[in-house]
């Protein structure tokens, strides 16, 4: 034995299609193994015999693989939406990560590099990760749950998966949560070495710390879900802190359609030569979301009152790129997650179960800790129900009619205040929703001079239809052309209540406007909300800019999604004039917006932006 050379155990519980099973067996072969014996325990738990046999192969080429069978047949659901764990299945892989603890102990490792079968690693990972020091350190990587929604890491604070700090005691309102938030997402997005409080998946544990007794095994007295969660939690009480690396983030092939990702990360961290052998033998040697805070005229209208991050990228490979080769911005992320199982009479037989988690090793996919419990497989095969909801005043010469042909393509349901309209607005929502169960309310007399009034009124007439999904939206907004293919898995979100959408003011039928004044593209707001009956909602009741839904949903969990919803409000010069007039009467000293931006909405030389869809 070479004492110059540093011995680890990597070991994976292995329940992995074929096709990215390979891509991740290669990824161990392009490892830096400089002054590194590196021996698998890989534990063979596949029903796909292509898949058996590929460890095997890779076993019977010259490496020092134990190769041990399972002996289970556990049935795994997973598709491009989601994955579905049951209890039983998570303590399995506890049971198996355990085993190599003792393996790498009995055998005086220095080093067990436990790593979940469905992640790409950069070459220089473990070699990066052994020189840190540190007795437990992940390596970062970042997940994109629910299809459209964004990519989140896998390291948490405190709690199943809370991702902000917080000291013993303290009481957070929401907007320092998510001030908190966003503060760890941009910290997690720059290359460093981070103190955590939870971490998984791709995880080097020391022979010291192999030592002091960590497993994992439950600790009774917790319910978190995960046995990733009760390894840290267990780590923490031996004193033993947990880091998570950000230098060289792994890919994350959570579903089929991410393995269209991998030669691009090659190329990235191995140079194209490598990537033009990534679909090689395994055994070759082979390489923000903020609250929205508009009404009818001025919600979306007015993006400087509200605080503002600039947005991901919109492709998903240079969303994976950004992960390897530039930083992400502060609006990449914000869900407050945990694990809950599915209700008893869900129809499983096992102990519970939860949507997440990866092919086959540790950690499970976040869900909110205060979400409800999640949809079971009888209800996930209808599409819930998606309500619009919208409040118009004398839209009939406007895009209100444009707008309306969009959204009956995928909604169930309307209910609509017309706000004292003096034109054919409410004809038009008959004709372009005929045929959709629509609730037309014609106020008399308009309220829009006490906009809090009037949400309330709109909330109370959706609420009264027994709603599921909310979907609240003006009579000049629509979304991208892909919206009503995409919504679909939305509403099917078992972990969520709450998605945000980033809003494009258009100032003509091609172009939006982006400067110092108008970047509401670059936030994200709340549109799309699932009804609970047992959550108590609050309004703000400013008579302006109270927000078109109640104030207190962002104690929901909630999530920010890749689509993006265009406002045409703008988009014509006669229309401009109107809302400007409209600002300096309702609030002439703009004590519920910004004075320059009034004054900007007239500039004869915007900076525009063509749109692509």
């Amino acid at each position: 034995m070479n004492p110059n050379r540093t011995r680890v155990l990597l070991g994976s519980p292995i329940h992995q299609k074929p096709a990215i099973l390979e891509q991740f067996l290669n990824s161990l072969l392009r490892l830096n193994l400089k002054d590194i014996d590196l021996d698998f325990y890989l534990i063979d738990d596949n029903p796909d015999e292509a898949a058996s046999q590929l460890l095997q192969q890779f076993a019977r080429n010259g490496r020092s693989v134990f190769l041990q069978s399972s002996g289970y047949h556990d049935d795994y659901i997973r598709d491009e939406h989601t994955h579905v764990w049951h209890s039983n299945l998570v303590w399995k892989v506890a049971g198996f990560k355990n085993l190599m603890i003792r393996r790498a102990e009995a055998f005086g490792y220095d080093y067990l590099f436990l790593i979940d079968s469905d992640l790409i690693l950069h070459p220089d990972t473990l070699l990066h990760l052994i020189g840190t020091g540190k007795d437990i350190i992940s390596e970062i990587f970042w997940t994109q749950w629910q299809p459209n929604t964004l990519l989140q890491p896998q390291v948490w604070m405190h709690d199943e998966y809370n991702q902000w700090e917080i000291h013993p005691g303290e009481q957070l309102s929401p907007d320092e949560i998510q001030r908190r938030f966003y503060a760890f997402l941009l910290k997690m997005q720059q290359p460093g070495i981070y103190e955590v409080g939870g971490l998984g998946a791709c995880t080097l544990i020391s022979s010291s710390a192999l030592s002091s007794g960590i497993s994992y095994d439950r600790v009774r007295n917790i319910s978190y879900w995960g046995e990733d969660r009760h390894f840290c939690i267990r780590a923490a009480a031996l004193g033993i802190p947990l880091f998570v690396d950000t230098h060289f983030p792994a890919l994350h092939l959570y579903r089929d359609s991410d393995l269209e990702l991998v030669a691009e990360f090659i190329r990235h961290t191995s140079g194209t030569e490598a990537a033009s052998i990534a679909e090689g033998e395994p055994g070759a040697r082979t390489e923000a979301a903020v609250p929205e805070d508009g009404d009818t005229a001025a919600a979306a209208d007015l993006p400087g009152h509200a605080e503002t991050a600039p947005s991901p990228a919109d492709k998903r490979v240079q969303e994976a790129a950004a992960q390897w080769d530039v930083l992400w911005t502060e609006a990449e992320a914000r869900q407050r997650l945990s694990k809950e199982p599915l209700p008893a009479d869900a129809g499983e037989t096992a102990e519970g179960a939860s949507t997440g988690g990866d092919g086959g090793a540790g950690l499970q996919k976040p869900q909110s800790a205060s979400a409800a419990s999640p949809v079971t497989p009888a209800a996930a095969s209808r599409r819930p129900k998606l309500t619009l909801t919208m409040i118009v005043k004398n839209e009939g010469t406007r895009f209100l009619r444009q707008v309306l042909e969009e959204h009956r393509k995928y909604i169930n349901e309307a209910v609509i205040i017309d706000d004292a309209s003096t034109d054919d607005t409410a004809d038009i929502c008959r004709e372009a929703l005929e045929g959709i169960p629509l609730h037309l309310i014609q106020n008399p007399v308009s309220l829009f001079h006490n906009e809090s009034e009037l949400r309330k009124q709109q909330w109370e007439a959706v609420v009264a239809t027994r709603p599921e999904w909310i979907l609240n939206l003006d009579g000049d907004e629509l979304f991208e052309s892909c919206f009503p293919e995409e919504v679909d898995s939305l509403l099917r979100t078992a972990d969520c209540d709450l998605f945000c959408f980033r809003l494009y003011d258009f100032w003509d039928e091609a172009s939006y406007r982006e400067d110092m004044y108008w970047q509401a593209h670059q936030s994200y707001r709340p549109f799309l909300l699932r009804y609970r009956e047992d959550f108590t909602y609050t309004w703000n009741d400013l008579p302006q800019h109270c927000g078109r839904l109640p104030e207190n949903i962002f104690e929901l969990p909630h999530q920010l999604s890749n689509l993006r919803l265009k406002h045409l409000g703008w988009s014509k010069p006669e229309f401009r004039l109107e809302k400007y007039l409209r600002y300096m009467l309702l609030d002439p000293d703009a004590e519920y917006g910004w004075k320059e931006q009034y004054q900007s909405i007239l500039d004869p030389k915007p900076r525009l932006v063509s749109w692509s869809e």
